[in-house]
This record gives C-alpha cells, sequence and structure tokens, in this order.
C-alpha cells in the first residue's frame, strides 16, 4: 500500500527524532497548500537533518520537493510539496512564529462584536 505523502513525511521526521510534530489542514485557508506540517528540531543540525531525511524519504518514493527554504541556516527550513508544505523549525522560532495559531480554523481570542 501507498503511504500517502503526509504520513511518509511524518513517519520521515519522526524517525530523525523530530518533536511536537503537527499536522494542520489548512484547506479553505489556504490557495496554496492543503496541508502544513509543523515540526521541532533542537539543534540547526537537528533542524537540517529532520529537513533531508524528509528530502531522502520522499525522493525515493518518486516525490520531489517544489522548494527548499532555509536550509543554509537551519533556524527554520521550509519544504514545499504543494499540497503538502513542512515546517522544521527550532523551538524558538516556533514560539515566536506561532504559526499552529496563525493557521487555525477556530479563532483563539475572538474580540466579541461591537456593534450598539
Amino acid at each position: 500500500m501507498k503511504l500517502a505523502l503526509k504520513d511518509l513525511i511524518k513517519n520521515a521526521l519522526d524517525d530523525v527524532k523530530g518533536e511536537n510534530i503537527v499536522e494542520l489542514d489548512v484547506i479553505g485557508l489556504s490557495d496554496v497548500a492543503d496541508t502544513l506540517i509543523i515540526c521541532s528540531g533542537a539543534s540547526n543540525r537537528q533542524v537540517k537533518s529532520l529537513a533531508n531525511n524528509v528530502l531522502d524519504e520522499a525522493k525515493k518514493v518518486g516525490v520531489r520537493a517544489i522548494g527548499v527554504e532555509g536550509m543554509d541556516q537551519g533556524e527554520w527550513v521550509l519544504v514545499d510539496y504543494g499540497s503538502v508544505v513542512v515546517h522544521v523549525m527550532l523551538p524558538s522560532m516556533r514560539n515566536f512564529y506561532e504559526l499552529e495559531k496563525l493557521w487555525s480554523k477556530s479563532p483563539v481570542n475572538q474580540i466579541p462584536d461591537q456593534a450598539e
């Protein structure tokens, strides 16, 4: 049975001990992707290693990334597969940008209607 791309990605991240792997459904919120997968790595080296493992495992099944950004610094690496976008980040970057909150379908802090 062929593994779905998002499952292959999550397994590749888990294989290299990725931390706090989260899958977000962004259908209806984004025109460029259906799924975001976010993961933390403990160091720049691990962030790069996690992203490289995703690239390698996808390549084995004939799937190539559309683009890769951030591999030089290793603080936040984005791997774009079109419908699935992978964000591998240092915890400090992840806490600062709060992608889970940004791409959430349900508002965390909703301002009440001020109509009088």
